[in-house]
């Protein structure tokens, strides 16, 4: 590679790194975002506040697919316990080609999910949504970019980014849930 071709891709990680933590920077917390939900309705994320968040990029065509069974199992297990799981639909990775009023009434009557769908927007790019960007510049020990559906952000009550899990962990796995049980046990502070 040549000199000159280095600087370039140094200083555009760079400009990229410095603008997602510059975008980041004016939400202090996850509850300090909104979102579209899959029906076009702002969704402000402190109407989630002292809950533990599941924030989680879908597919309906992916191989991963099956793990909306084990969210909407972790939702009904966990949820009263103050659980939240938000799902947020993509097809960055050419898996979820429909429409958003597709992708739900798929996810629904498949799989019966119990949580809230958002707005298929990006979650990987330079257009990549705003919880994206918050997600990514507050997980710290991971490369800044989503590289496939179904990774999983783990949120605690204070809207911190506490664990993020790639695609192959499922939700169900014995670290996940251990991790949410623990979250749950500290105190609520709404």
């Amino acid at each position: 590679m040549s000199n000159k071709l280095n600087r370039f891709l140094t200083r555009f990680f760079l400009i990229n790194l410095l603008l997602v933590a510059a975008i980041a920077q004016g939400a202090n917390s996850f509850y300090d975002l909104e979102a579209k939900d899959i029906d076009g309705k702002i969704i402000p994320m402190k109407s989630y506040k002292g809950k533990v968040i599941i924030v989680v990029n879908t597919a309906s065509q992916c191989g991963f697919t099956p793990q909306l069974k084990d969210l909407t199992e972790l939702q009904s297990k966990y949820g009263s316990q103050g659980l939240q799981i938000l799902a947020f639909p993509s097809n960055d990775f050419k898996q979820d080609k429909g429409s958003n009023q597709e992708t739900k009434k798929f996810s629904e009557e498949t799989y019966h999910i119990n949580f809230p769908l958002f707005d298929k927007a990006p979650v990987t790019g330079d257009s990549k949504q705003p919880i994206y960007q918050f997600l990514e510049a507050k997980s710290i020990g991971f490369p800044n970019h989503v590289m496939w559906n179904f990774e999983k952000f783990l949120i605690n009550r204070k809207g911190e980014v506490v664990e993020r899990y790639r695609s192959m962990t499922s939700p169900t796995s014995k670290d996940v849930i251990t991790r949410i049980e623990k979250l749950l046990s500290e105190p609520d502070l709404k």
